[in-house]
């Protein structure tokens, strides 16, 4: 029997292209997807957001990601604590800054012996396009975001479950909305001189942190793939959560 329904987070799927990673006994259990290499068009040439231009080709390499964003009870799980406006054990943590983040990866990473971190902003864009080369990471633009994101009118003003969206062509729920996501880049206000490579812009503005992906709070023009936000590294609020990645 599971010890501690209310730590339970998933039962894991093993499934092509996904690895279960148990973190504690009967408790918790994080899933992964395998993204493949390749390369993409970074940005966006038609937004009238110029933080988002030049349009650049960034390559990336192969790597995991999980599958949700980071649980309430997967949180719990590593720092015995759950910061979260909105609580129930399978809703995305929120209310956790930039260095929370980091301190809670330290635990993470000490708990399971692997190497987990917080992906760069080309490697999070690369994920949430999963191959589309359009706004979205899904077919149908406008008309179909509701079937695979938590935004506006429609989340009822608050986060929701992870993984009850449709997941994008990777995998990977919740990519668009529930809440924003950080990822380890520093704040530079456009493309000029970033990273080819895949790798984080560790120079830049960088007590200001990147955010990708639109929250319950936010209208469709916020969940494009492109779009891309920040705010200090020591911000919390409630539409503000993660995802890792494993080396």
């Amino acid at each position: 029997m599971v010890k501690t329904m209310a730590l339970f987070f998933l039962t894991c799927v093993m499934a092509l292209f996904s690895t279960c990673l148990p973190l504690q006994a009967e408790e918790v259990r994080l899933e992964l997807v395998s993204i493949p290499a390749g390369s993409f068009l970074m940005g966006s040439e038609a937004s009238v957001d110029r933080d988002n231009k030049p349009p650049h080709t960034v390559h990336i390499a192969a790597f995991k990601m999980m599958k949700y964003e980071v649980t309430q009870a997967l949180y719990r799980s590593v720092t015995g604590d759950n910061p979260s406006y909105f609580k129930a054990a399978d809703l995305p943590v929120e209310r956790v800054s930039w260095l929370d983040v980091q301190a809670f990866i330290k635990q993470l990473n000490m708990k399971t012996g692997k190497s987990f971190r917080l992906p760069s902003e080309a490697e999070w864009e690369y994920a949430a396009r999963a191959g589309h080369a359009d706004r979205y990471g899904w077919d149908g633009g406008v008309e179909q975001a509701s079937l695979s994101a938590w935004f506006g009118d429609g989340s009822k003003e608050r986060t929701h479950p992870v993984g009850q969206k449709l997941a994008n062509d990777f995998g990977l729920h919740d990519m668009h909305g529930n809440v924003w996501e950080w990822v380890q880049d520093c704040w530079n206000n456009s493309y000029a001189g970033a990273p080819a490579d895949g790798s984080a812009w560790t120079t830049g503005e960088c007590s200001k942190r990147v955010i990708r992906g639109g929250s319950w709070d936010n209208d469709v023009n916020y969940l494009g793939s492109a779009y891309r936000s920040w705010f200090s590294r020591s911000s919390r609020y409630d539409t503000l959560g993660f995802r890792l990645v494993q080396e």
